[in-house]
């Protein structure tokens, strides 16, 4: 999975992008300190890997992984190039889903570049660059696709559709809320890349003392929830000053320094939580002597496209999955033991894969 974290200057993006990833991107309190994109890859922390690695004495642990590209603070005219924006939204065109992080602390040692706090205003202005940039991708398209489209029926109703997403975004609305399209435009969007067709997940950056007992008292909090609720994204509350105090503690020191703050989960957990609820994703597992391993999929995902993300050659050769929960698994304490107790299914190619499920695939090629 890979996460493009945008925001406005000061909004403490690459602060909580540090945090995260532990990469030490440069933050800087003045626009534009991030000039080139910053990546880093995390691992997505589970703990029933390291209870199955136990159980089957597995060499490797191997969790599943986000990318995260962390780029420019986008002012408004990002999109015509202002700020040196422009050159860096190319650079979340392969995203999957995009991380807004919105400023709602106040400091008055910290600029912000439109001088008051309101995070439904700075919503509205980089969606507004981000809607820009994909007019400019559309325009670009359409005047090559009308030279190509002629008496090719296909090219030209890729062509209608192209003006229609168009017509769409000059009106100030996104991909996102373009409607429903049958399965061969859903496919030909999205192979635009187009950046309002991307899934948001709002990352609030919080001041210290409004993080308590799992609650935010800020009074911007209830109309983002609103907002987020309304457009189908995902939110969740973070401080990123907090985030980045833990980021050198060991796993006892953090749980320590969370309880005593306050703060129920961090910042990474609850972003992977949002995104796997944003994009629909679940995790199957994989074990044995050699290694334990999480797979990250689309809910909904059959056991042959399970397959092929362990290999390829698996889905092409797959004969049936072996399927024990995670759950039972543990409590009968070994893959023998499940399977007497009638706890391990034998599912063919119509099996639908579910959170948590321990899977051994037959496979001939």
């Amino acid at each position: 999975m890979e996460l493009g974290i945008v925001g406005l200057p000061n909004a403490g993006k690459s602060t909580l992008f540090n945090a995260l990833t532990k990469a030490g991107a440069g933050a800087a309190n003045y626009p534009y300190s991030t000039i080139t994109p910053n990546v880093g890859i995390v691992n997505v922390p589970d703990e029933r890997l390291y209870r199955l690695g136990e159980l089957f004495k597995s060499k490797k642990i191997i969790e599943a992984t986000i990318k995260f590209v962390d780029i420019a603070g986008l002012a408004k005219g990002a999109s015509r190039g202002e700020g040196l924006g422009n050159q860096f939204l190319s650079h979340i065109r392969d995203v999957d889903a995009i991380v807004h992080v919105l400023r709602l602390f106040e400091d008055e040692n910290v600029i912000h570049p439109d001088g008051s706090i309101d995070p439904l205003r700075d919503i509205e202005n980089l969606d507004l660059e981000l809607i820009f940039a994909d007019l400019e991708v559309l325009e670009r398209r359409i005047l090559k696709q009308s030279k190509a489209a002629k008496n090719d029926k296909t090219l030209m109703r890729q062509e209608a559709l192209l003006g229609a997403l168009k017509a769409h975004l000059e009106d100030g609305n996104s991909v996102r809320s373009f409607g429903d399209v049958d399965v061969e435009d859903a496919e030909f969007i999205k192979s635009l890349n187009l950046l309002t067709a991307k899934p948001i997940i709002f990352a609030a950056n919080v001041a210290l003392e409004d993080m308590g007992e799992g609650n935010v008292n800020n009074p911007h909090a209830a109309a983002l929830r609103a907002h987020a609720a309304g457009i189908g994204s995902e939110i969740f509350f973070v401080c990123a000053q907090i985030e980045q105090e833990m980021v050198e503690l060991s796993d006892e020191e953090k749980l320590l320094f969370m309880a005593e703050m306050g703060v129920e989960k961090s910042g990474l957990d609850l972003l992977i939580q949002a995104s796997y609820r944003l994009l629909g994703l679940i995790s199957f597992l994989t074990t044995g002597p050699d290694e334990t391993r999480a797979w990250t999929i689309k809910g909904g995902a059959k056991a042959p496209q399970a397959a092929g993300k362990i290999h390829s050659d698996m889905e092409r050769g797959f004969i049936r999955a072996e399927v024990v929960s995670y759950d039972d698994l543990l409590a009968q304490g070994s893959y023998a033991a499940a399977k007497e107790k009638g706890l391990v299914g034998i599912e063919g190619k119509e099996y639908t894969v579910r959170e948590g499920d321990v899977i051994v695939v037959r496979f001939n090629v």
